[in-house]
């Protein structure tokens, strides 16, 4: 079996960006279905804005953490193909699944030295990935059953040809 390979900054970067892409589109459907409810003027509300990214914040947060605890992987972390997983090798617990999710702020308030480290560290590991006890790897491809081979000439022919 493969030995997994921890995934580096490039390929997290890439999935961070399709997540936030995913979160983007969470929070302007908020925005119109919000305006559909109450009306166009509820944009102008000294309310709407900060109520739009407290409910951003707890949507990412409740997202990261059950689909880290679920699988190990949020939708980015599934396309580009890694996982979060603990010391065991096992999807974080939720609870540090949870605890990962608040040490992103600590990666983020390092003037973003916390995720920068995942490029500068031998085993790719982030702050906030030493904070949680969580690494992130890449998923080994699976080796598929051997590829078929071109079917031989006398098996194209009809029956009774060759």
């Amino acid at each position: 079996m493969d030995e997994p390979r921890p995934a580096g900054f490039w390929i997290r970067g890439a999935a961070a960006l399709i997540d936030f892409v995913l979160f983007f589109l969470v929070q302007l459907s908020l925005g119109f279905v919000a305006a559909k409810i109450w009306g166009q003027d509820v944009e102008e509300s000294i309310a709407f804005l900060p109520l739009v990214w407290l409910f951003t914040l707890i949507f990412v947060g409740a997202y990261t953490t059950v689909l880290h605890a679920m699988a190990g992987q949020t939708v980015g972390k599934m396309v580009v193909g890694v996982r979060v997983v603990g010391d065991d090798g096992a999807p974080p617990t939720i609870g540090v699944a949870l605890l990962r999710y608040f040490a992103y702020f600590v990666s983020l308030v390092t003037l973003l030295g916390g995720y920068a480290m995942a490029g500068l560290r031998r085993d790719k590991r982030a702050l906030h990935d030493l904070i949680a006890g969580t690494r992130v790897e890449r998923i080994p491809r699976r080796r598929g059953a051997e590829t078929p081979s071109a079917p031989a000439a006398d098996e194209l022919s009809p029956p009774g040809l060759v």
